[in-house]
């Protein structure tokens, strides 16, 4: 694999679209007030157009296929396509539009964008760490970015829960969403 001269965000141009073999789209939730349970979503699909020089101008899309969320738990995983959560069946995906952009350093941009769960659109800023560029064995220019941002599911509509006898809930209003993106030059 070749390094790429691309150093930091501000050199980045161009148009890329997600790699999902090698990105992970997830989240993570308290459960039982004791420990955390981690998902993710494995259909994803999504394009960028970046201009590093003029941010404003850059462009984000992701579609995400709400019915392939994946906890490791069959049973838990059916009930999160159910409709006490994503209702897959009315709402078959979750979407991401970019809405602006902001560098804030060389490794460092945040993304705000309209997140779409279940019909309901909410604003989310995610801060993205560059992980880099590099030219693939297969001759691909990759890059690579990481960020999570805390989120109250509750603004989403996704309000289902169940008192524990010790207190709290089975599962928290909080939820840590994770990207962890590859994404290839077209």
């Amino acid at each position: 694999m070749t390094t790429s001269t691309i150093t930091s965000v501000r050199d980045l141009s161009g148009t890329y679209t997600l790699d999902p073999s090698h990105s992970r789209i997830g989240f993570v939730a308290r459960h039982a007030m004791v420990a955390k349970v981690r998902g993710a979503f494995n259909e994803v699909s999504g394009t960028a157009t970046i201009d590093g020089a003029n941010p404003s101008a850059s462009s984000l899309e992701v579609t995400i296929q709400a019915a392939s969320v994946d906890t490791r738990d069959a049973n838990r995983d059916g009930h999160l396509r159910s409709g006490d959560f994503f209702d897959v069946e009315t709402y078959p995906t979750i979407t991401f539009k970019a809405t602006g952009f902001a560098i804030t350093d060389d490794e460092t941009v945040e993304v705000t964008g309209d997140l779409t769960i279940k019909g309901v659109t909410r604003p989310v800023t995610v801060p993205f760490t560059f992980g880099g560029a590099a030219v693939d064995p297969f001759g691909n220019s990759r890059i690579g970015f990481e960020g999570d941002v805390v989120v109250n599911r509750k603004d989403w509509d996704l309000t289902w829960n169940a008192a524990l006898e010790t207190g709290g809930v089975l599962v928290s209003d909080k939820v840590t969403l994770e990207f962890e993106v590859s994404a290839i030059k077209a």
